[in-house]
């Protein structure tokens, strides 16, 4: 069969020489301080990963400085992990700790490894998604500006994954981090009846609606939302741009913990809604701040070594977490989902302590 063009490239014919030699005859491999890993072949070679922090937008320059920077040190050869980080791949182990140094020369933070937060997982944002309750970029800057020291060290007592999403459609991770932030809104959409008929298809609209929250509106040739059935998800403004979400006043965001995707120790978990509502404040979002590093700081002071958030949780008990962190339990912590009741804690061992 000739060449095609068709579907994606054969990835091996991208890996480092190195690789490609030793391709699943990998021996073991070792942290050797933050930022720096160190693989070891069954054939005795040695293969160096430098990593180092980034944002998820990057500029042509920035993607040009990146990758003069792997050309002198790595020939050309790293890749971007899947949670935005970049790693610098050498075989030739004198040349390691001249590319850390030139990094940080340069401004990149190193780490990310071990027992460590490495970069947040984010969605779109303001930037070019039409259904945001918040920014992506901004509150995950501002939150790293402050967890940095926990990128570059290795000093909690196991890995911290932070997620951001800016709405419940969740085209990021949120569901399983130890730490999510979501965008939330908190009011339905707000039909524009002098728009809606000369922009919006009405069959196409209703049908968008996966709650059967629209339905038609003979009287105004529009639609009429119900807001007991609404979920907020913006289905509706992807079709008709006549039923606008987004509500600066009442738009903000929740915080979550406890999930994991890692099946180590105990099963995978789902992040728990912990911090139901703070405001949208840009540019550096400091109520989101605040409460992510409270969440951080009290998990490494009082979590076992190798425990994750959701493990540590389960350990103390839910009461206990709320008092440690300050944090207020109120009824929209109670889930009222209509099969909830099967996993409530209902027994007379239940109480607060």
């Amino acid at each position: 069969m000739g060449k095609t063009d068709i579907g994606p490239p054969d990835y091996k014919n991208f890996l480092p020489p190195v690789i490609k030699k030793n391709y699943g005859k990998w021996k073991y491999h070792e942290i050797i301080k933050p930022g720096l890993l160190k693989h070891v072949a069954e054939s005795g070679d040695e293969l160096y990963t430098v990593r180092a922090g980034s944002g998820r937008l990057l500029s042509t320059d920035h993607i040009r400085e990146i990758c003069e920077v792997a050309d002198k040190y790595c020939d050309g050869y790293l890749r971007f992990t899947s949670r935005h980080n970049i790693e610098f791949f050498l075989a030739d182990k004198n040349k390691v700790e001249p590319l850390i140094a030139e990094l940080k020369s340069k401004g990149f933070p190193v780490g990310g490894t071990g027992h460590s937060i490495t970069n947040i997982v984010h969605t779109q944002g303001w930037v070019h998604c039409h259904t945001p309750a918040t920014d992506a970029s901004g509150p995950v800057k501002a939150v790293m500006d402050e967890l940095y020291d926990y990128f570059v060290t290795m000093k909690l007592p196991s890995q911290v994954r932070i997620a951001l999403a800016c709405c419940l459609n969740m085209c990021g991770a949120v569901h399983c981090s130890d730490i999510a932030i979501l965008g939330l809104h908190r009011t339905v959409p707000k039909p524009d009846h002098s728009r809606l008929p000369n922009v919006c298809e009405i069959p196409t609209t209703v049908a968008s609606c996966p709650t059967g929250a629209i339905r038609p509106d003979p009287k105004t040739k529009s639609v009429i939302i119900n807001e007991e059935k609404c979920m907020y998800c913006g289905n509706c403004y992807t079709v008709c741009p006549a039923l606008p979400l987004a509500d600066p006043e009442n738009d903000g965001i929740s915080i979550w913990v406890g999930g994991k995707v890692s099946n180590a120790r105990t099963a995978p978990m789902f992040s728990k809604l912990v911090i139901p509502f703070l405001p949208n404040n840009p540019p550096r979002w400091p109520e989101v701040v605040s409460a992510v590093k409270n969440i951080v700081e009290v998990y490494a002071k009082n979590a076992r070594m190798h425990e994750r958030i959701g493990e540590w949780i389960n350990r103390i008990g839910w009461e206990r977490f709320f008092r440690l962190t300050g944090i207020e339990f109120t009824d929209k912590h109670i889930d009222d989902f209509k099969l909830a009741p099967e996993t409530y804690r209902t027994t007379t061992q239940f109480k607060w302590g």
